[in-house]
């Protein structure tokens, strides 16, 4: 690899000195999977680096632009090399949230993320894609208590999942026990059809969807039939001690806090416990307090426990999920007059007008 700045004209300033830098990507990794489908990966370098020219012929990329930015989409390439060798397909979104991480300054680096193995199921093996997922995922290991806490579509449950599946299939644990509070978005249970177990079963659907993802579909009945996989409400938690379990509590923003007590004190010998939640959604009635927003003051200091908060920079949906949690988040702090990086109180929508 050589690095050789361009001519250029005779009254531009030093700091705009363009430089280009060769790179010749080694013969097994194949071009397609690192330039992506009609160079759409080149592209996506292209849009990060908006003064940065890539172009490439053969095995060998040229990276033209002002120096600083060159040395990044250098860094950039040889991280996708990794990415590509590892087997990960690349998207123009891990070309966003790998530049991201070197913007950013992050302790890890994206090959390093984005090639962490943490389930093989089904023909697909399951990856954190951002650093705070990759965190999030190292925290569970770490930890006998990890609180992921986060906005939707940042992977809180789903990672949890694997992390579940991992742990059983390596015999860490002897079970795995889901559980969420059936609390009501607006319907009331008793309006709803069918038995009391036909009523609660769409509030426990997601974490089937999550399981179903991970475990054969055909083994999912047995295994829940066998007590070694069980999907209930937290309600069926009480009285109970958990040993030698992976536990997973979902939506733990809709529990008061003493379900959160309740649960947390389930936790027996050899078992994991991991609690998501986003605390800018509470479906709790008013006057209740959201016990996934007391906890962290409650049990600070306890060792053992850690709490992961995962933001809109984590969102693995579509980009527009990220962008609507940002305006939300703007929405919070000019409505409640509180500062950025507070946590907004729960409140009704503001009503315009008269009653």
């Amino acid at each position: 690899m050589t690095t050789t700045p361009t001519t250029h004209s005779a009254g531009r300033p030093a700091s705009a000195a363009r430089v280009e830098h060769r790179i010749v990507v080694p013969s097994h990794v194949p071009m397609v999977g690192l330039l992506g489908s009609r160079d759409s990966v080149l592209r996506a370098i292209e849009q990060g680096f908006p003064q940065v020219d890539v172009h490439a012929r053969g095995n060998e990329i040229s990276v033209t632009g002002p120096a600083g930015d060159v040395v990044l989409v250098s860094r950039l390439l040889d991280e996708l090399v990794e990415v590509v060798e590892a087997g990960t397909q690349l998207t123009p979104e891990v070309v966003t949230r790998s530049i991201s991480m070197l913007t950013d300054a992050t302790a890890k680096r994206p090959a390093e993320v984005l090639t962490f193995n943490i389930l093989s199921s089904r023909g697909r093996t399951i990856r954190p894609k951002t650093v705070g997922q990759k965190n999030y995922v190292d925290a569970i290991d770490a930890n006998t208590i990890t609180f992921g806490i986060g906005p939707a579509g940042t992977g809180k449950t789903y990672l949890a999942m694997a992390k579940a599946v991992q742990a059983l299939q390596a015999k860490q644990v002897n079970r795995i026990i889901l559980t969420r509070p059936a609390v009501e978005a607006g319907e009331r249970l008793g309006f709803l059809p069918g038995s009391l177990s036909e009523k609660i079963d769409p509030y426990l659907r997601p974490l089937y969807d999550a399981l179903h993802d991970m475990v054969d579909p055909e083994q999912v009945p047995k295994l829940i039939e066998a007590g070694t996989i069980e999907v209930a409400p937290l309600a069926y938690m009480r009285g109970r001690s958990l040993n030698d379990a992976f536990i997973i509590l979902d939506e733990a923003q809709n529990t008061s806090t003493e379900q959160m007590k309740m649960f947390l004190t389930r936790l027996g010998f050899g078992s994991r416990m991991v609690i998501t939640g986003d605390s800018t959604q509470v479906d709790l009635p008013g006057g209740v307090t959201s016990g996934l927003k007391v906890v962290e003051d409650i049990l600070i200091g306890v060792d053992d426990v850690e709490f992961c908060r995962l933001g809109s920079a984590d969102v693995v949906r579509h980009r527009l999920v990220s962008d609507i949690i940002d305006a939300y988040a703007r929405w919070d702090i000019v409505v409640s007059g509180q500062r950025p990086g507070r946590q907004p109180q729960d409140r009704r929508t503001p009503q315009r007008g008269g009653r």
